[in-house]
């Protein structure tokens, strides 16, 4: 599906396309007319927009429509006047990732990548535990992101995350083999699953806010107590779920980013470090992409530092150099021989 980002509409030139609805409301004019103010949007930024029809009612917020529109200009500012607009419908195959910013890979290849690991785990205690909670997460899963601004702020962010999570903790396994891959990957998929309701997003992915819940609590702390009741329900007692509650509470290192204690065994340090690295690639990765090659990013407050984008890409691995070449002297003294 492609169609011109709202971005590229210029004034009094016809839109007809997809966009995502990021709130609406109906309103009265001063004349007493019944009115749609709306804010739309897709990838490329999000615009006011009105449905002068008094009869149209105001489309869920997070949901995505099809419209027709006219772009035009008020108080200086582009501004789109909406004659038709439609749910949108499965038949129409509408490409999020021109509308949000979306995870690279589809949420249910990400979602089976995580079940086919928790399918391996050979600790059948651990296995029950991670299904339970991510049974518990429901739907939600498949379009939810991370954070609300920060790494994995997209469409399936947390299912980034986690997969990507993941395939680093196999292989720090076989480096490490004395670690336990079964409670490794089982931290991996648990530490965040609690920003479901941490954080307030709607069906496109899109987070708009903290929760009441997640400003006086916290991910952290609703994570373990979720993982207490998953224990108790899956029968899981003692030390070992004493270790996923510490891996839950220590996965963010220090007191100042909320973690009450700091990782105290193996497993938990290397869930700390992956979740680290995970964020911080995702992070620089995105900033880097919005500067030219051999500029410097401006300071990314989260980082603490300015970014340099290299200015030549790397060689790929499938740009294989020629067998020995031969230099173009000796090739001649061979051919004189």
């Amino acid at each position: 599906m492609q169609q011109l980002q709202l971005a590229r509409v210029i004034k009094n030139q016809i839109f007809e396309g997809f966009v995502l609805v990021r709130a609406a409301e109906q309103r009265t004019s001063s004349n007493g007319g019944k009115f749609l103010d709306m804010t739309l949007c897709d990838l490329s930024g999000e615009y006011n927009a009105k449905v002068w029809d008094g009869t149209a009612q105001p489309p869920k917020p997070g949901s995505v429509i099809k419209i027709r529109a006219m772009m035009q200009e008020y108080n200086n500012h582009p501004q789109l006047r909406v004659d038709k607009m439609r749910a949108a419908e499965e038949k129409d195959q509408v490409d999020m990732a021109m509308l949000v910013p979306c995870a690279p890979q589809p949420a249910d290849e990400m979602l089976e990548e995580i079940n086919t690991r928790v399918d391996r785990m050979l600790d059948e205690d651990l296995q029950r535990v991670t299904r339970l909670r991510l049974k518990a997460c429901g739907p939600r899963l498949m379009v939810y992101p991370a954070a609300t601004k920060l790494h994995h702020a997209e469409r399936s962010g947390l299912l980034h995350h986690t997969s990507t999570m993941l395939r680093m903790a196999d292989a720090v396994c076989q480096i490490y083999p004395m670690l336990d891959a079964d409670l490794l990957a089982a931290g991996v998929i648990l530490h965040d699953l609690s920003k479901i309701e941490e954080i307030r997003a709607d069906e496109s992915g899109v987070a708009a806010e903290y929760t009441r819940e997640g400003m006086l609590l916290g991910h952290i702390v609703m994570g373990v107590s979720a993982l207490d009741k998953a224990c108790d329900e899956a029968g899981v007692k003692g030390e070992k779920k004493l270790m996923l509650q510490h891996m839950l509470l220590a996965h963010h290192d220090l007191p100042e980013y909320g973690s009450p204690k700091p990782p105290m065994f193996p497993e938990a340090e290397a869930l700390h470090l992956i979740d680290l690295l995970d964020a911080r690639m995702f992070e620089m990765n995105r900033a880097l992409e919005a500067v030219n090659p051999g500029a410097f990013t401006e300071r990314i407050w989260s980082l603490e530092r300015r970014l340099y984008r290299r200015a030549h890409p790397p060689v790929q691995a499938d740009a294989e150099p020629e067998d020995n070449p031969v230099p173009e002297d000796k090739e001649d003294k061979r051919e004189s021989e």
